[in-house]
């Protein structure tokens, strides 16, 4: 099937999104796609994740956020560059197809689906995991109950998926700034049990900044579990086809990065570690309920529990409302079935929808069965894919500057800082990612995953490749 938007030059208008055949409706208002952009930073590995890094390396987490940070400030604003050049739905995919190549887009498209289609398995389960905090009810009846909701909800309208994510994402930035507010008293007022040992020092007192076992390297090697927790920030791009005003509204949402980042990630982790001395950390336990047990106040779980049960459903929601966005556009390119092509009176993808959600019900009917290490791995590999759209993004922004600044395509009206060197300069952030992920046995398998997958995806575009061979899906765009 040959798609009209990617044959024509693009000037990121609406009315060339609409004669494009896009078909979906421009919902998303301001404040739902900055409450999407703040949310989808962060999520379980902040919450729950952190304490794991803390014992590993110690106050100096704290600056492999803010580095991590920024090399996820210079993926946004790459990604806001094409943005504001080609507002599309298809996002990631469509750029890879139309910059690099239709093999490129298939890969892309198709990485991003399961990277979802994972994550949504693996957090709705979680979700029922954390509903026997305080019911003692069957995981998988609560794990049922929420796929059916979000996957109404994502049927309704784009509206009301945008709504729950609003939602959602407050309850997150509440628990936060109110995490942080109270230890500042702390550290003020003296107040709580924690007051009287409360102390800034903390952050080097205790073996150094680089406190960790060894040093630098410790650092080193949590930054694979810290880029983890920023996977889903890209997922604005995904809404570009659906906000109202994407040229005003996704520059904005974009631009939040570095104080959201600065506020949620590196200001939470300074006011934590010194009202809790980092020694008093354990991996597995959250940061934020071992600093309301130290402060003394028993009600701390709970409201963890709570924080942790929406960032699961947040990220669950998510992968319903992004993986039948994916498959549609890779229908609409010939390079998935043409049954994903099809909209609801609503403007939402039925078919692609339905199908992902299909598959996150067997993923938690199996996860049931088959608890172990085994599961343990493919949530590895999720990563990895997730990761996969970042360097396509950064590939794609490096080969648009470089046409534009040649005058073959219009220059976008949002820049990205530093230009392709920046571009660069996260890509071998990645690549320094990936090693210290080889250097980890517990992380080490995911690379075995990625070149299994990549196989299977070369196969199966072959395949679709020599039954229509003609077709405009694998001709390379220019």
């Amino acid at each position: 099937m040959t798609s009209v938007r990617v044959d024509k030059q693009h000037d990121g208008n609406e009315a060339a999104d609409s004669a494009s055949g896009e078909g979906y409706h421009r919902a998303l208002g301001a404040r739902q796609i900055q409450m999407i952009a703040i949310g989808g930073a962060i999520g379980t590995g902040l919450f729950l994740g952190a304490g794991k890094g803390i014992s590993k390396a110690g106050p100096s987490l704290i600056l492999a956020y803010a580095l991590a940070g920024l090399v996820i400030f210079f993926i946004m604003r790459a990604l806001g560059e094409l943005l504001m050049y080609r507002p599309v739905s298809g996002s990631f995919s469509e750029y890879a197809r139309e910059f690099i190549g239709p093999f490129a887009g298939f890969v892309t498209g198709w990485t991003y689906w399961l990277f979802w289609v994972v994550t949504g398995i693996t957090e709705v389960t979680a979700a029922a995991t954390y509903m026997t905090y305080w019911w003692d009810i069957p995981q998988w009846l609560s794990a049922l109950v929420f796929t059916v909701i979000l996957y109404g909800a994502n049927l309704i309208s784009v509206k009301l998926f945008g709504e729950l994510e609003f939602w959602f994402s407050m309850v997150k930035v509440t628990a936060i700034i109110g995490m942080i507010l109270i230890c500042a008293g702390i550290l003020t007022l003296g107040f709580s049990d924690a007051g009287d040992t409360a102390s800034i020092t903390h952050l080097w007192d205790l073996g150094g900044f680089f406190a960790g076992e060894n040093g630098i390297a410790s650092t080193l090697m949590t930054l694979q579990m810290v880029m983890f927790a920023f996977l889903a920030v890209e997922l604005v791009g995904v809404t570009a086809g659906e906000s109202k005003d994407p040229k005003t509204v996704l520059p904005k949402a974009i631009n939040t990065v570095p104080w959201r980042i600065a506020v949620f990630y590196v200001g939470a982790l300074i006011m934590i570690l010194s009202v809790v001395p980092w020694t008093e950390f354990q991996p597995g336990v959250s940061p934020f309920v071992a600093a309301f047990e130290k402060m003394g106040l028993g009600i701390g779980a709970a409201i963890v529990n709570f924080v942790v049960l929406t960032a699961a459903l947040s990220s669950c929601n998510s992968g319903m409302y992004s993986t039948g966005r994916m498959l549609r556009d890779l229908a609409l390119n010939g390079q998935g079935p043409k049954l994903f092509t099809r909209l609801t009176a609503s403007g939402t993808p039925l078919v692609g929808t339905t199908f992902s959600a299909g598959l996150m019900m067997v993923g938690v009917w199996i996860n049931y069965q088959w608890p172990g290490e085994a599961f343990n791995y493919v949530v590895s590999f999720a990563t990895i894919s997730g990761m996969w759209a970042w360097i396509m993004i950064l590939v794609c922004q490096i080969r648009y500057r470089l046409k534009a600044d040649r005058g073959e395509l219009p220059q976008s009206s949002f820049k990205a800082p530093g230009g392709i060197w920046a571009s660069v300069f996260a890509l071998a952030f990645i690549g320094l990612v990936v090693v210290t992920m080889g250097m980890d046995a517990g992380n080490r398998v995911a690379l075995y995953g990625a070149p299994v997958w990549g196989l299977l995806l070369a196969v199966a575009y072959l395949v679709l490749k020599a039954r229509n061979p003609e077709g405009a899906a694998f001709a390379k765009r220019s």
